[in-house]
């Protein structure tokens, strides 16, 4: 890791970054209906899909440590394996209880995932230059995901529409090619990533099983003591809940104005690849949000803003007013995602980076969970409009959680230390690292998030 340039580390993680995403675009189309041409029911789908949040809500946190303890590559490496095999077994699955296995491995792989790369690229960018500004390569990153899903999607669209391939249904045929991309990344992380971890071997395996349990409880330990950042954890339990509306909720939504499942998916397939491409868009607004707005208060706005942009999803009556709505909420979700990442990056350092990225990760699972029931039994018992504007609301709910950032921010531009002062949260009381030094905390700045992306499988 030492050995490489931030130009040459940067590269690295956006290839790594695209071809993680490249997968979730091809199943963006078809992931829903797919489970509905197989026999699942609105509310089963909603039921099959808490497998992945309770999974990832027992996993998140010590797979965040053991990643920080023992090294991300080895993590990534088992978290893609494990995407694999979810993507294999959601080819063939056919039953509730198959295609609730395929959503617990996702959960094993979303926990394992959630974090390491972009830690890697932060460390590994801090050590080849202690003064580099790896923020611009995490707004790219941003707009990679974007091109990346757009892409798979396109794709994905595209294979649909063209029909079945013999025996081969049109909605599975997207899954196998994610199947075969998934293999590629694989390879492509054992090339990629390097890093230099100080202990090897089975020595290392004992300590880092050792060291996590420690990780996760100074991560934990952040939370009490710094009310910015459980307030912007908290935010991911509000966001996980509305996500089901514009994820799970929007193919559904277009079929009914369509009038068919595989209509829908056929213009799902070119619509999410515009959405993603308006969510590259959004993230590149980053800059501009924080130059003219602030962070904290851009994030606020972008939060409303994307409760209103799913009203219009649940409210409008045909494709082209909905379709409208949806490529509107991912440009505001792509400027929203580097905000509160940004935000929530710079309260710790390396050692315990990943940790607390997979705090915030954690938090919107048990949201996204109580969304997928709810939800869905509200949109079968009642309609999609009604469970989209209920979705909506609880997203704007979020948008107060970021006046402690705020406010801490406008105290820092205030203080009289100078410059650095003026972009630092106070000091607070934080544990130990394992050298003794306190965990340092810091400014916002915008980067796009592992966490706040798609969450059925590859995603």
């Amino acid at each position: 890791m030492s050995t490489l340039s931030v130009r040459q580390v940067r590269r690295r993680f956006l290839v790594l970054h695209g071809l993680r995403w490249l997968p979730t675009g091809l199943m963006v189309p078809v992931m829903i209906l797919l489970m509905q041409e197989r026999g699942l029911s609105l509310s089963q789908i909603g039921l099959v899909s808490v497998a992945q949040g309770l999974v990832v809500l027992a996993l998140e946190l010590p797979t965040g440590g053991f990643a920080d303890a023992l090294g991300r590559r080895p993590v990534l490496v088992v978290a893609w394996i494990v995407n694999l095999a979810s993507l294999l077994l959601f080819s063939v699955a056919d039953s509730f209880a198959l295609f609730f296995v395929v959503w617990a491995l996702q959960g094993v792989f979303r926990a394992l995932d959630s974090g390491p790369l972009e830690s890697w690229y932060v460390d590994a960018t801090l050590a080849a230059d202690p003064d580099a500004k790896y923020e611009a390569g995490l707004g790219y990153a941003g707009t990679v995901i974007g091109v990346a899903i757009g892409a798979g999607a396109l794709i994905g669209g595209g294979l649909v529409a063209l029909g079945p391939i013999g025996p081969v249904s049109a909605l599975t045929v997207p899954v196998l090619v994610a199947v075969a991309l998934q293999a590629v990344a694989l390879v492509a992380l054992l090339l990629l990533l390097s890093e230099v971890r100080p202990a090897r071997g089975r020595g290392a395996l004992r300590t880092s099983v050792v060291e996590a349990p420690r990780m996760v409880g100074q991560a934990v330990g952040l939370l009490r003591r710094s009310r910015v950042l459980l307030a912007l954890v908290a935010v991911e339990l509000f966001w996980g809940f509305g996500m089901v509306t514009f994820e799970s909720l929007l193919p559904i939504r277009l079929s009914e104005v369509v009038g068919g499942a595989e209509r829908a998916a056929s213009l799902l397939g070119p619509a999410s690849s515009a959405a993603w491409l308006a969510q590259a868009a959004g993230a590149a607004l980053t800059p501009l949000l924080l130059r003219r707005l602030g962070a904290a208060p851009s994030a606020a706005l972008m939060r409303v803003l994307q409760g209103v942009t799913v009203v219009g999803m649940g409210l409008f009556a045909g494709p082209v007013g909905v379709l409208v709505a949806y490529l509107a909420c991912y440009t505001v979700h792509g400027a929203s995602n580097p905000l509160h990442m940004g935000l929530l990056h710079r309260q710790v350092d390396g050692p315990y980076r990943t940790s607390v990225i997979s705090l915030n990760s954690m938090m919107g699972q048990p949201g996204f969970a109580i969304g997928a029931v709810g939800l869905t039994a509200l949109a079968e018992a009642v309609s999609v409009t009604a469970a989209m504007l209920v979705g909506a609301v609880v997203l704007a709910l979020a948008a107060p959680l970021y006046l402690p950032a705020w406010r801490a921010d406008r105290r820092a531009a205030v203080a009289p230390d100078g410059p650095a002062a003026a972009t630092s949260e106070p000091t607070v009381a934080e544990p130990a690292g394992p050298t003794g030094a306190a965990l340092p905390t810091g400014p916002e700045a915008g980067r796009p998030t592992e966490a706040a992306q798609p969450t059925g499988p590859a995603g």
